[in-house]
C-alpha cells in the first residue's frame, strides 16, 4: 500500500511550518519604523520580539540591541515570546508523533498515532497564529521611544501566517484520517459494491461470500490455506482468494 495522500500532505506541510515559525520567531523585523525624525532619510528601525535593530534602505549595514524599554515592555511581547517558542516545541512534539504513525517502515499506517501527531500540530499552528494576528491588529497603536509617521509590518508578520496557516492544514490532514469516512476514500481505499451473498454448491454445503479491504488482501497470498475447525455436528472452512482484483471472505459451512 502506497503512503496515503493524507499522510504525504500532513509530513511535508509541517515541517515547511516549522521553518517559517522559526524564522519569524527570531528575526527582528516583527514591524519597520521609517522617517523617523531627527534621523537620516533612509534610517529604519527593525522591531522583533528579541530584539531590535536599525538599518538603512541604501546600505547593508545593520546595528542591532537597540534600546526601547517602551517597547518591551507592552504585554504582546512577552506573550508572543511565550506563545511562539511553545508552538515551535509543540510542532516538533507532533512531527515526532505523527512519524511513527505515518507509513515509512511498515506495511500500513497507524491512522490513531499520526493523527494524534496531527492534532499536536494543529494546536501549534493556532499558537502561532494567536501572537501573530494580537500584533498584526495593534500594530500602529504599539507605543516606542521612537516617534514616527510610518509603521509597516515587517517580512516576519507574513512568515508567521504562512507557517500557522501551513501547520493548521497540516494537522487538521492528519487529524481527518483518523475516521475512515467516505468510503475509505479519504484513507485512500476504495469501496467493494459487492454484496454479501449466499449459495449451496452441489455438496450441500451453505457458502457465503463476504467483500473485505482489498489493501489489506494484497499483502496476503493470493490462496490462503484454508483453516478448519471442527466439532461433532459440522466443520467450519475459512479461506480468502483474489476475484476480478476484489477480496472476499469465503465461509463454507460443512454438514
Amino acid at each position: 500500500m502506497r503512503t496515503p495522500g493524507l499522510h504525504i500532505f500532513g509530513m511535508v506541510f509541517a515541517p515547511c511550518g516549522l521553518v517559517l515559525d522559526l524564522t519569524s520567531t527570531v528575526a527582528p523585523n516583527w514591524r519597520v519604523l521609517s522617517n523617523i525624525p531627527n534621523q537620516a532619510p533612509d534610517m529604519i528601525l527593525q522591531q522583533g520580539i528579541w530584539d531590535i535593530c536599525q538599518a538603512s534602505t541604501i546600505t547593508t549595514t545593520v546595528t542591532c540591541s537597540q534600546p526601547d524599554t517602551t517597547y518591551f515592555s507592552q504585554q504582546i511581547i512577552p506573550v508572543a515570546k511565550g506563545l511562539m517558542i511553545a508552538s515551535l516545541l509543540v510542532t516538533l512534539l507532533g512531527i515526532a508523533v505523527a512519524t511513527f504513525g505515518v507509513r515509512c517502515w511498515r506495511d500500513r499506517p497507524n491512522w490513531i498515532i499520526a493523527g494524534i501527531g496531527g492534532i499536536f500540530i494543529f494546536l501549534s499552528g493556532v499558537m502561532t497564529l494567536i501572537p501573530i494576528s494580537w500584533y498584526t491588529h495593534i500594530i500602529t497603536t504599539i507605543p516606542s521611544v521612537t516617534v514616527t509617521p510610518s509603521i509597516a509590518a515587517g517580512y516576519c508578520i507574513v512568515l508567521g501566517f504562512i507557517g500557522g496557516i501551513m501547520e493548521v492544514l497540516s494537522g487538521s490532514a492528519l487529524i481527518i484520517g483518523m475516521c475512515s469516512c467516505c468510503g475509505g476514500w479519504n484513507r485512500g481505499e476504495t469501496r467493494s459494491n459487492i454484496k454479501t451473498t449466499y449459495f449451496r454448491n452441489t455438496q450441500g454445503d451453505t457458502v457465503g461470500i463476504w467483500p473485505i479491504n482489498y489493501y489489506w488482501l494484497r499483502r496476503q497470498s493470493s490462496a490462503i490455506p484454508c483453516s478448519c475447525f471442527s466439532n461433532d455436528k459440522q466443520a467450519l472452512c475459512l479461506t480468502s482468494e483474489l476475484i476480478r482484483g476484489r477480496g472476499f471472505f469465503i465461509l463454507v459451512v460443512k454438514h
